[in-house]
């Protein structure tokens, strides 16, 4: 829609399946939203509205509460605040069309493209942290967005695990232990995570799915790990967690955006081998500053 369209209610929660009570109830009790009000006190919204609407359901799937919201919004860089004329942007903005036509050769050209001018850590940056945001903005109630969903995340798990196989066969010494630590069947920044820890040297494990938590610390065992990264995109049970890493004496990464959720409780988890981080590159600078490998 146009940039200055304002749009009633009813189309608001038609596009963004959130009932006017909720919309309300999001304003007058939470202050999420400020819509613009007619002569006669009708709400009407914004594209910067819709969009915030969005924000919110994506943190809302994550397992925030939604008193907790506001400061998550206010404390998390919006992608859409990158120039739009950018280079990176326009990058973006073609991934995001082959995404939507499957177009798979398409995919695979622009990403390989920019892998061959930038290293993986701006790429990681610039480029994919922006589009994973963008693109989960754009699935909020879209249709065909489980499709998208299927055909990007199944692309890029084999894109990310190529390079990584290859990389580990050049690489040794005790590797990097990534574990899926919430129950989406994707995360796509555990592979992020995994693909810059592997382009910085490191040999790495990645478990895609999560194991038992009374099981991790079995695998710790077999593996001899150096460290640990726990993936967390969701809302986790912290209680249950600190119990399964009870025995885990390696350096424990808890890396994603549920780590905003779980501040104040991580706060008051008393272990000096666990490192709160937000997103893949803070992993990658704590890793290599616990390897001594900071540049």
């Amino acid at each position: 829609m146009p940039s200055d369209a304002l749009l009633p209610i009813r189309e608001v929660t038609r596009l963004t399946g959130v009932n006017p009570v909720t919309l309300r109830a999001w304003e007058r009790r939470y202050g999420l939203i400020v819509p613009q009000r007619t002569g006669k006190g009708h709400r009407l919204y914004s594209q910067e509205n819709v969009q915030r609407i969005q924000q919110i359901l994506t943190w809302l799937n994550r397992g925030a509460a939604v008193s907790q919201v506001r400061s998550l919004l206010e404390a998390t860089p919006s992608a859409a605040q990158s120039p739009a004329g950018s280079d990176w942007q326009g990058l973006r903005e073609q991934l995001k069309e082959a995404i939507a036509a499957l177009a798979e050769r398409r995919l695979e050209q622009h990403l390989n493209q920019a892998m061959a001018l930038y290293p993986a850590a701006t790429l990681c940056e610039h480029l994919l942290m922006p589009l994973l945001a963008d693109l989960e903005l754009r699935w909020q109630g879209q249709f065909a967005a489980g499709l998208e969903q299927v055909f990007f995340h199944s692309w890029l798990r084999s894109k990310l695990g190529t390079r990584i196989y290859h990389n580990n066969h050049q690489l040794g010494g005790a590797p990097l232990l990534l574990v899926n630590g919430s129950d989406l069947a994707f995360d796509p920044r555990l592979w992020l995570s995994a693909w810059l820890a592997s382009n910085a040297g490191f040999p790495v494990q990645v478990f895609d799915w999560p194991p038992p938590g009374n099981e991790l610390s079995l695998a710790v065992g077999h593996l001899q790990p150096w460290a640990l990264l726990l993936s967390v995109d969701k809302s986790v049970d912290i209680s249950r967690l600190q119990r399964n890493l009870a025995n885990v004496e390696i350096p424990k990464l808890l890396c994603g955006r549920a780590v905003s959720i779980h501040k104040h409780a991580l706060q008051a988890w008393t272990d000096e081998t666990l490192f709160a981080l937000d997103s893949p590159q803070a992993a990658l600078h704590c890793l290599q500053r616990l390897s001594g490998r900071a540049p």
